[in-house]
């Protein structure tokens, strides 16, 4: 894959290129060929470009270090890459973790190392999707940003504290990006629409404000969506007899028409948003948690995957203070086996709606936790003898199950002296019913049996 190795050598402006290089930007994409060549070009992340930054620093005072851009698609982790390199005046090698492997990575420490020999440049080695590179992979980086062959800059959509080995994380200052707001990506519009050397000035475009607007909603916070779907309005744009191209709603509407909105399967966003809709339920605010439903489902979530967890919030968050929850998630689902997309969703829909109004108990969740802890910490105890079932003759020899007091024969179906756990252990009280819903009948009597034993 060493044809996925691009040395760039930027000795001059970053407007200036070659033949070739010109002939295959005017067929580049429009979301490339916008791409910002300085900072007075790009919009966005201010959290890490204001005055006193030290990425604004690194790339305005020439103050090169490894670096991470951790952030959503079309949020500028490639440009600001690129815009480090051309400011510095350093070499730029690019690789792509989705198409390379550890030979790419040999190819490109070896192009760095005669880069530096030749002229004493310094050297970026950018590396796009690096969470795609497993351990080995990544650890191959390793000496070589320690010996300074090249200053490494990472791009990643996925939350580097998982996808990164804590080795490359020590050696590297992580940047997190955000999605563009509204107004940032109707500046890279107006830009593109004004710009007559790479963008659609030429074309004589007329947009509205309220359309431009428009379609900086339905980018979602990509920059680059937003020039795609620029791209495609133009293109089916109606042109007027003095040549002038009206982008009007409709034109957005068509573009942006069957898109699905940001949600990365099995990615940060995914599980943010799930973990919103949980704890939304919890919170008991049915609006809120139908809001992340919707959101999930909008952006193509696995509705089997949401009916999943809304049985497990039933259990964790309600419990027996309302046992219905778990029944009426559990037929949820069965009604969407039954009933598919887009009508079953409804049922979870529904479903969420009452475990979010039911009353909350994690009564049963947390006793759980603790008998479990409580057994792996106890050891193994034997069985009471009185508890135990003699199922043969040589079992009952042994006085299996003597003493056992049948409860049905005692009186309220009680057996107020018989102990249940192990011989000498205290019972640890484990259950401890909250004071909602049909908990507190329960609760009520536990305590009654309780003083009954006692």
């Amino acid at each position: 894959m060493t044809e996925q190795i691009s040395l760039l050598q930027e000795n001059s402006s970053p407007t200036e290129s070659s033949a070739p290089q010109q002939a295959q930007a005017a067929f580049a994409p429009l979301a490339d060929r916008m791409r910002p060549r300085s900072l007075s070009e790009f919009f966005g992340q201010r959290h890490l470009l204001n005055d006193d930054s030290t990425l604004r620093a690194a790339i305005e005072r020439q103050q090169l270090h490894s670096m991470v851009f951790w952030g959503p698609p079309g949020t500028g982790k490639t440009t600001l890459a690129r815009m480090l390199a051309v400011q510095c005046d350093a070499a730029f090698i690019s690789l792509s973790a989705v198409l390379c492997g550890v030979k790419d990575i040999r190819n490109a420490v070896d192009a760095a190392q005669k880069t530096h020999a030749a002229d004493g440049r310094r050297t970026v080695l950018f590396v796009d999707e690096v969470h795609r590179f497993n351990k080995a992979q990544q650890d191959a980086f390793l000496p070589h940003i320690e010996d300074g062959t090249f200053y490494f800059v990472g791009a990643t959509t996925e939350n580097p504290s998982f996808a990164l080995n804590n080795a490359l994380l020590s050696r590297v200052r992580v940047y997190i990006l955000k999605h563009l707001d509204t107004e940032s990506i109707e500046q890279v519009l107006r830009r593109t629409l004004a710009d007559t050397e790479r963008g659609l000035g030429r074309l004589q475009i007329t947009m509205s404000d309220q359309t431009i607007s428009q379609l900086a909603d339905a980018a979602d916070g990509d920059a680059r969506r937003s020039l795609v779907l620029l791209e495609l309005a133009s293109d089916i744009a109606r042109v007027g007899d003095d040549g002038t191209r009206t982008i009007n709603d409709a034109s957005i509407a068509e573009v942006t028409r069957d898109t699905l909105r940001h949600f990365d399967r099995g990615g940060d966003i995914f599980y943010e948003q799930i973990s919103a809709l949980h704890k939304s339920v919890r919170g008991s605010d049915p609006d809120a948690a139908l809001y992340w439903f919707c959101r999930m489902i909008d952006g193509g979530c696995d509705p089997h995957y949401i009916a999943r967890r809304v049985v497990r919030m039933a259990s964790e968050d309600i419990g027996n203070a309302d046992p219905r929850a778990l029944h009426l998630a559990m037929d949820a689902w069965q009604v969407f086996e039954r009933l598919g997309s887009p009508e079953g969703e409804l049922a979870i829909a529904q479903a969420i709606i009452y475990l979010a109004c039911a009353a909350k108990s994690n009564a049963a969740y947390s006793a759980y936790g603790e008998a479990m802890s409580f057994v792996k910490e106890s050891g193994n105890a034997e069985v009471p003898v009185h508890l135990r079932n003699a199922a043969t003759g040589f079992m009952k020899d042994l006085g299996y199950g003597k003493d056992y007091q049948y409860d049905h024969s005692e009186a309220d179906g009680l057996a107020e002296s018989q102990t249940y756990f192990p011989d000498g252990m205290s019972p640890p009280g484990f259950y401890q019913p909250v004071p909602r819903g049909l908990e507190i009948q329960i609760a009520e009597k536990l305590a009654h049996l309780r003083e009954r034993r006692r």
